[in-house]
């Protein structure tokens, strides 16, 4: 069986997240009642039981951002205590002048390997999180983000296909920091001219030898674990990427709203069942090792 990392995935209490508290809102996953619970590692653990999953990478959940290393040390807490995650990819403001003071603090909690700091803007506003489209072009963010070499972080970018000339203009910025394209681009639209586009701009980014593409979230947009759409994201953005540049991720508990992570995993393992046994392990389980450092951990630690 082919080792896996999760590179991507949640856990969160309530209480800590402003989106899941109040009323629910649109959100660019759908209806979200079903999550707006806890989800603790112990049903995480629960969702993977079996599967084969070695390793997990914890992305931020969107904490209010003062709080930003409340997370950090809330998720180490949870890695020291059960082995589980094995890297945080956090947050930090990288818009405020000089970011280097927060980055500072999250540098405090030995599993950080990386920052995400959501750029997503579309011309409707149920995709819209950014304030503008054009923050990857933002002189202070381009700075901030070079920093992030310093402290041997990733940073987690999160764009559409309509901002990737803004990426490409900030991966180029920043040549010693690694870019992980969160969701393959995002594609939201699946219209033959909608797939082009994105091929076309997918393209161009993946020219930057400093960016790879996480292969997850491919629900987001049809709300349902679809083998055939997720065969083709796959073997889209491999074909543009290669797969030593791309890597797994489960997007839990997100996903968790339309299918169970076993169903998941199946519609990915489908869809690499062509690749040798080299390309499968390099997607599910060596890129996401050497992007997020997990080499360097010992027991959670």
């Amino acid at each position: 069986m082919t080792p896996i990392v999760d590179a991507h995935h949640h856990i969160w209490r309530q209480t800590d997240l402003p989106w899941l508290l109040g009323p629910t809102q649109p959100r660019i996953f759908g209806p979200y009642d079903a999550i707006k619970r806890e989800y603790p590692i112990g049903e995480y653990l629960a969702d993977i039981a079996g599967l084969g999953v070695q390793k997990s990478v914890y992305v931020q959940a969107n904490w209010a951002p003062n709080w930003f290393a409340d997370e950090a040390a809330w998720v180490l807490e949870t890695a020291e205590r059960t082995g589980w995650p094995h890297a945080i990819v956090g947050y930090c403001d990288m818009l405020q002048e000089d970011a280097r003071r927060d980055l500072d603090k999250l540098a405090r909690y030995a599993l950080m390997r990386g920052v995400r700091q959501q750029l997503h803007w579309h011309k409707n506003p149920l995709y819209r999180f950014a304030k503008s489209p054009d923050l990857a072009r933002n002189a202070t963010l381009q700075k901030n983000v070079a920093r992030l070499a310093d402290y041997g972080w990733v940073f987690d970018l999160q764009v559409f296909a309509g901002q990737m000339d803004g990426a490409c203009e900030l991966a180029d910025a920043c040549p010693d920091v690694t870019f992980v394209l969160q969701h393959s681009g995002m594609l939201e639209d699946l219209s033959e001219e909608g797939r082009a586009s994105w091929k076309a701009a997918m393209k161009e980014l993946a020219k930057r030898k400093n960016v790879v593409s996480k292969l997850s979230a491919f629900g987001t947009f049809i709300h349902r674990n679809d083998v055939d759409h997720i065969a083709w994201m796959v073997a889209e953005t491999v074909k543009l990427f290669g797969v030593r540049r791309c890597l797994f991720g489960s997007n839990f508990p997100i996903e968790k709203l339309w299918t169970s992570y076993a169903d998941l995993l199946c519609a990915f393992q489908s869809a690499t069942a062509d690749m040798s046994e080299a390309a499968r392990k390099a997607i599910f389980h060596d890129t996401a090792s050497r992007v997020y450092r997990l080499h360097e951990n010992k027991g959670g630690q």
